[in-house]
């Protein structure tokens, strides 16, 4: 797959998508990421500099390379070797599957499979209910997903992505991709583990719209972390970077991040917890030797990326800013080829929505 990604740093719109375009032309596809100000204008500027081309637009702090920022613009072209759909599935609150149908329609187009064509989606709420509707979509084609959530929106404002210039609240915005000329490979990498001698725990009683647990082990939740953990139930959120929650299914893990305590019992989660999920306090690894680890797998698997598209949760980048790190990781990304991301407020691949992870695409 061939593609060129223009990047700057100007806070004029129109001057941002002069630089960021210099060396851009005949796109077939542009991912477009940038702060929430800017997102429509940028998004309808775009399509009007290049009306053939099919695009999405996500907001919020956002990566090329070693260069991230919450106020520049990115614009990633897909120019050839490659054929893409685009589209939107509007009402997540409410009904998504009432657009099920144009997502089946741009399958039909793209004619892909597991090996060679991803779904790239960003949305802005409601994730559980739009990863069933995409799975249902997908059926048994194998294609693979990988999204983020929408964060960094300033306070009070309205969360939206764009879909050929034009803005859509309580959506996804989506970006049917096959490489013609290679294949894309999906990874995920998260930093955290079981703890030694600490068992895992049933969910037993929540409240699924509000992704609220009350009660693990028929025990109010927030006093069976403190407990275990040995922290004041008034901590237990502030130890979300070092120990989230984590959902087993066999020997996997996908985490779910604590938000908020609620009448100092019950916790709210980033993701969504079903009543029987088997729950386990988790540790922080070493976030160095495992991001390592997923470099040296990404090239046993990809000799030559041309392409890395990732989504990294906030709690990653307020951990790995605080510490120093997210600089190492931004490097050691692009040293395997062109690697352009987000920040989101969740994550998503395959039939999985998780926190506290980095999800990323790979093309050949």
């Amino acid at each position: 797959m061939q593609s060129k990604v223009g990047y700057s740093s100007n806070h004029d719109a129109r001057a941002a998508i002069d630089e960021a375009t210099r060396e851009i032309s005949n796109p077939i596809g542009l991912i477009i990421m940038t702060d929430h100000d800017r997102l429509a204008e940028i998004s309808t500027l775009l399509k009007r500099k290049y009306p053939k081309a099919q695009s999405i637009g996500v907001s919020g702090i956002n990566y090329f390379n070693t260069q991230y920022s919450d106020h520049n613009l990115i614009v990633t072209a897909i120019t050839g070797d490659a054929m893409l759909d685009v589209g939107v599935m509007r009402n997540l609150s409410t009904c998504p599957a009432a657009d099920i149908g144009i997502l089946k329609e741009s399958i039909r187009i793209i004619n892909g499979n597991r090996d060679n064509t991803v779904l790239l989606e960003y949305c802005t709420n409601d994730e559980e209910r739009l990863t069933t509707t995409l799975n249902i979509a997908l059926g048994d084609s194998g294609i693979h997903v990988v999204g983020g959530t929408e964060f960094g929106y300033p306070a009070g404002a309205t969360p939206a992505v764009t879909v050929n210039g034009q803005l859509y609240p309580d959506a996804c915005a989506y970006m049917l991709l096959k490489n013609t000329n290679g294949g894309v490979k999906v990874y995920s990498e998260i930093a955290y583990g079981a703890m030694e001698g600490h068992g895992m725990h049933k969910v037993t009683k929540v409240n699924l719209k509000e992704k609220q647990v009350y009660e693990v082990d028929h025990r109010p939740v927030a006093s069976v972390y403190s407990n275990e953990m040995q922290v004041p139930v008034d901590k237990v959120v502030d130890s979300v970077l070092e120990h989230p929650f984590g959902r087993i299914v066999g020997d996997q893990v996908f985490i779910a991040s604590q938000k908020e305590l609620r009448d100092s019992n019950s916790l709210t989660f980033f993701k969504r917890l079903n009543v029987n999920d088997a729950v386990s306090i988790l540790q922080l690894n070493d976030y160095d030797a495992i991001n390592k680890e997923t470099v040296r797998e990404i090239l046993s698997e990809v000799r030559k990326p041309s392409l890395l598209i990732s989504v990294n949760c906030i709690y990653r980048y307020l951990l790995y800013t605080g510490n120093g790190f997210f600089g190492t990781l931004l490097q050691n990304m692009a040293s395997l080829g062109p690697h352009i991301g987000n920040i989101g407020g969740g994550e998503q691949i395959d039939n999985q929505h998780v926190n506290q992870t980095m999800v990323v695409a790979v093309f050949e």
